[in-house]
């Protein structure tokens, strides 16, 4: 049985299309990653800004990528086996993924990539259908 996946990622989240001989099957995957901390005491109106509420930009960076590397494992396991993958979404996390995908020796599976803005499911699976039918 031969499955073709499409993938349209950012940071944010995932949306994973599988097409196999049984129909078809959309996963989606949240990462919880949060770009910016949120720093309390840094407004004029709570007062003074104490360095010591923000963890230092070499740790915030390394959280980060560790939270980013969970999530991408996440993506990757749902995709599986996929023998072909189409990877599009608006930002860098389709290059990140492409990446991992080759370090795992798994690159020559991406059959496409693509940059294209924010989607909704029903335009993800249709995009998915669309590629793999022509």
């Amino acid at each position: 049985m031969k499955t073709k996946a499409g993938l349209w990622i950012d940071h944010k989240k995932a949306i994973v299309v599988k097409i196999t001989d049984r129909g078809e099957e959309v996963t989606m995957t949240v990462s919880g990653v949060e770009r910016q901390l949120r720093r309390s005491g840094d407004s004029p109106l709570k007062g003074a800004y104490e360095s010591q509420n923000v963890p230092a930009d070499d740790r915030r960076q390394s959280s980060l990528t560790s939270h980013l590397n969970s999530y991408y494992d996440a993506v990757i396991a749902v995709l599986g086996d996929a023998e072909s993958i189409l990877v599009f979404g608006p930002g860098e996390a389709k290059g990140e993924l492409k990446k991992r995908l080759e370090k795992d020796h798994r690159g020559g599976r991406i059959a496409a990539m693509e940059t294209v803005d924010r989607m909704t499911n029903r335009q993800v699976a249709a995009k998915v259908r669309q590629h793999f039918a022509a």
